[in-house]
């Protein structure tokens, strides 16, 4: 997004005629051209994006009452902000809501501001360049016409926030696009790009910056064909088709998440089905539907997660120094991660002492980019900054070098030996290391100021998380490079003083171990990920295991077994003959799981066998929320939203719940202790509650 935003920053924007710099509005400026078109340009005070609150909306309605007494002949509505059209509607003033007649009454005022754009007598366009999501698209689909700029993003991320659509685009969007493509959008969150949208007839042009006022005359002068739905649109919207195609949206949608965690997608699907037939219907009653939706725990969790991430992302600060990354280790975690750096833009030499793991890598991301890069020319770009090396040069001229070799210390410190006298000056040395203490690492360092970790999650282009791991001898200002850095690759950092297994090792770990206790219970492993999944985990953990690797898992349990003794339960024998057989799971084709095409194959639950208990869900989960009291009382992170937010985007921790914090303080610290004491007294000590909850709040 960052680099979107940089490329349209360096364009100048067409907004018709100069505006006074004394207008009556605070977000809009209104202005008329030579041939009597008047420009309504939002410009959000104080903001570098524009978002929808009640105060613009107001105005908005002012400008638009304004514009109708004038009778301009037509109207074109444009963003000056270079960072796009309109990024939504302004989520802080979500956050909290309890009362759905409340949430229903704003929403209604906000709606008569949409309606009243939509009913103006005169041509209105919307021009839209860079991003244009959720109320912002629902504002353009009011407009008569739509222009976008080549670049152009479109797309309703609602349902991340838990909710769909509610500024009237259930309505609109299914009316003007075929709903099995409309609702697909809604209801998956995608964004398309200006061409698909003008396939979809969404827009009715897509042109370039410098043609805009041609384009303009042409679509308010009627020299335009408008995009008008086709036959298959209005034949889905008759009420058996309409039967017809809900029951199958619900089903796909119940692929992805379950209707009693995530309610918005099957809402949205039940309001469309009732009402898709009449558009006056389908307005009123996605008002109650949005409102019902926003006062959910779903929703308000969902919305957190929004802030948490934003928040890290501040972390990051600004200022990025490093452009040339050198990774050291081309195996899965070290190719990836100079696969990621490469693609975001950074100069990246990736070394290994053979060549069979770097031609591994380089292809690796050639299928990455392919996925994430819409532009083969930028394809190519990103594969010629990956620079393969077998004699390691890149050190000399790198600003950062991630060392990403196998957890062993005398093979780290060996490389570390042999790299810091090539380094040059202030350059960073970072280790990817996800369980050794960095203390046992900066002892065969001459400078160990500038030693960090930065432990990036498996798959790297997925997990946003990297945790910047620091020492009690770092030096300040390499701390900072290296977050802003992490922010500067589109990831999110978390600031962790270095302790085995540093936050999101130590408190998976637990919940790993405990479903191989379970296991030699002799309950079904198929059960055992089952209650982890129902909890909201994105998968359980037995399938979690041999994903990560078994012999990962066991190197990490160890590990902490040396620093936290009873307090995780034992390793099994079986496991460690599992390893020696060479079983590791999804790399080596059978773990816990038989995997095929990267997919474990497990046969359904039988129909009458044991079924997931409240206990089972508590031994797995519980032991993070207690890990994470932990790690705070010690002062290994900070800050508790943090410990959530890196939860949530390192390891998938049920978003909806708002991480384990959060969900122990919404379930009631003294219910989580009273029942960590229970499982105490039955299963051991390991489920001891930690001293911590005394203070958390």
């Amino acid at each position: 997004m960052d680099k979107v935003m940089t490329a349209l920053g360096d364009r100048v924007l067409t907004l018709g005629p100069q505006p006074a710099a004394d207008g009556p509005y605070r977000h809009f400026k209104l202005t008329r051209d030579a041939d009597g078109v008047a420009w309504l340009l939002f410009d959000r005070a104080h903001a570098s994006a524009n978002t929808l609150s009640s105060d613009v909306m107001e105005e908005f309605d002012a400008a638009l009452a304004a514009i109708e007494t004038e009778r301009p002949a037509g109207l074109v509505i444009r963003s000056a902000k270079p960072s796009g059209f309109i990024a939504g509607a302004d989520v802080n003033e979500f956050r909290g809501a309890s009362d759905p007649e409340m949430v229903e009454t704003r929403i209604r005022a906000a709606h008569a501001v949409v309606d009243h754009l939509e009913v103006l007598k005169l041509p209105t366009v919307a021009v839209i360049h860079g991003f244009c999501l959720g109320g912002g698209l629902e504002v353009a689909l009011a407009c008569q016409s739509r222009i976008a700029i080549d670049g152009a993003r479109f797309g309703f991320p609602e349902v991340m926030l838990g909710l769909h659509p509610g500024l009237g685009g259930t309505a609109r969007f299914t009316a003007l696009v075929n709903p099995t493509q409309s609702m697909a959008l809604m209801l998956t969150g995608r964004t398309i790009d200006a061409r698909r949208a003008k396939a979809l007839g969404l827009v009715d042009a897509v042109t370039q910056e410098r043609h805009v006022r041609n384009a303009v005359k042409d679509v308010l002068f009627g020299r335009l064909k408008r995009a008008k739905p086709g036959l298959l649109t209005r034949a889905a919207s008759l009420g058996p088709v309409r039967g017809l195609l809900a029951k199958r949206m619900r089903s796909e949608a119940a692929k992805a998440a379950p209707r009693e965690h995530y309610p918005a997608p099957y809402a949205l699907i039940d309001l469309w089905e009732a009402n898709g037939g009449s558009k006056a219907a389908m307005l009123k009653a996605e008002q109650a539907s949005f409102a019902k939706l926003m006062v959910t725990s779903t929703a308000q969790n969902l919305i957190r997660v929004f802030f948490l991430r934003e928040q890290m992302k501040k972390a990051a600060g600004s200022g990025n120094t490093i452009r040339h990354v050198h990774v050291i280790g081309a195996g899965a975690m070290g190719g990836d991660i100079a696969a990621w750096c490469a693609g975001q833009g950074l100069r990246v030499s990736l070394a290994d002492m053979k060549a069979e793991p770097i031609a591994g890598a380089v292809n690796r991301a050639a299928e990455l980019y392919g996925k994430i890069i819409r532009k083969p020319t930028e394809v190519r770009d990103a594969l010629d900054r990956l620079i393969p090396e077998l004699d390691g040069e890149g050190v000399r001229n790198a600003d950062l070098i991630i060392e990403a070799v196998p957890e062993k210390l005398e093979l780290k410190r060996k490389v570390y030996a042999g790299l810091e006298p090539q380094m040059k000056p202030g350059a960073i040395l970072a280790t990817n290391t996800s369980s050794i203490p960095l203390q046992d690492l900066r002892t065969t360092l001459v400078r160990p100021e500038r030693l960090v970790g930065l432990h990036f999650f498996n798959p790297v282009s997925r997990l946003q998380l990297v945790e910047v791991v620091s020492h009690d001898g770092n030096d300040s200002q390499v701390l900072k490079k290296a977050l802003a850095f992490v922010g500067a690759i589109d990831r999110l950092p978390l600031a962790v003083k270095s302790s085995p297994g540093f936050l999101v090792n130590r408190a998976l770990t637990p919940y790993m171990l405990e479903a191989i206790v379970m296991l030699d219970e002799k309950t079904d492993q198929r059960l055992i990920d089952a209650a982890a999944e129902q909890f909201g985990m994105p998968m359980g953990p037995i399938e979690l295991a041999d994903q990560v690797g078994l012999d990962i898992c066991l190197d990490v349990g160890d590990m902490l077994r040396t620093k936290f003794g009873d307090l995780l339960p034992p390793t099994p024998a079986w496991l460690r003959e599992k390893v020696a057989k060479g079983e590791l799971g999804r790399k080596t084709g059978k773990g816990f799981y038989v995997w095929k095409d990267g997919k474990a194959e497990k046969a359904p639950l039988p129909e009458t066998g044991p079924r997931v208990t409240d206990q089972m869900i508590d031994r797995l989960v519980l032991p993070m929320s207690n890990v994470c009291v932990a790690a705070l009382r010690e002062g290994i992170v900070d800050d508790a939203d943090a410990v959530d937010g890196a939860m949530i985007f390192g390891t998938g921790y049920a978003p909806f719940r708002g991480g384990p914090l959060n969900y122990a303080r919404t379930r009631g610290v003294e219910n989580i202790v009273s029942t960590l004491r229970a499982l105490a007294e039955r299963f051991g000590g390991r489920f001891a509650p930690d001293p911590g909850w005394d203070n958390f709040k």
